[in-house]
């Protein structure tokens, strides 16, 4: 699987000096560095060089300042990173490739080099912002087939967390969430129930959310 390649590659940025995280904007692995603006690197990741890669890689250019496609290199040499013309095509893209051995090495077989301006503002605004409100690390880049632990649900499972342990009122919350009034009210995964105004509980659903994903309760600052 795709998520495989996750940490050699997390790693080979971060030795560069980005902080890597995984999932973030449909991007499977985001890496922002120090400083304001941050320098944003995207990178997806396939078993495979293959067209679908470059596509992708294509599309997540608008929102970053290098993108970076990273595959298992071929052990019999033959795969596309072999291919002079694949090599050519993301030289002329500005695109990155890397590649990853069995062994969990990573080489740079194309450098990335952006060969004109091509931000899109909007889209890359968003994508430092989840980043940033991410707290940690949760999701492992290249899985598609579970919920992506995105900044919104881990606030939401702390209001659930806060509701386990007694607290029942959004301003009870808001050191733990800043969002807890509308998240409790807008109750986007049917975890929450309003019992009386302004004051909630934890649905059925709310307390399985919590047993697939235990939250403890801790300062709303990312990490």
């Amino acid at each position: 699987m795709e998520t495989s390649l996750y940490l050699p590659v997390k790693a080979f940025l971060e030795a560069a000096g980005y902080v890597v995280k995984g999932e973030v904007g449909k991007c499977d692995l985001v890496g922002l560095s120090d400083g304001e603006p941050p320098v944003v690197v995207v990178c997806e990741l396939k078993l495979s060089f293959n067209l679908e890669l470059l596509l992708q890689a294509v599309d997540r250019a608008a929102m970053s300042d290098e993108v970076w496609i990273a595959a298992r290199v071929s052990a019999k040499g033959r795969g596309r990173e072999a291919d002079r013309r694949y090599r050519d095509l993301c030289r002329r893209l500005g695109i990155g490739m890397l590649g990853v051995s069995d062994a969990g090495e990573v080489s740079i077989i194309v450098s990335s080099i952006s060969p004109m301006p091509r931000t899109n503002p909007k889209r890359r605004s968003r994508l430092v912002s989840e980043h940033q409100r991410r707290r940690g690390d949760p999701a492992v880049g290249g899985g598609s087939r579970v919920p992506i632990m995105t900044a919104y649900r881990q606030q939401a499972l702390l209001c659930a967390s806060a509701l386990e342990q007694g607290l029942k009122r959004p301003r009870e919350m808001k050191a733990l969430a800043a969002n807890a009034g509308p998240i409790l009210r807008d109750n986007v995964y049917g975890w929450f129930e309003r019992i009386e105004k302004g004051i909630y509980a934890l649905t059925p659903a709310g307390q399985a959310a919590l047993l697939r994903w235990p939250q403890p309760v801790t300062s709303d600052t990312p990490a």
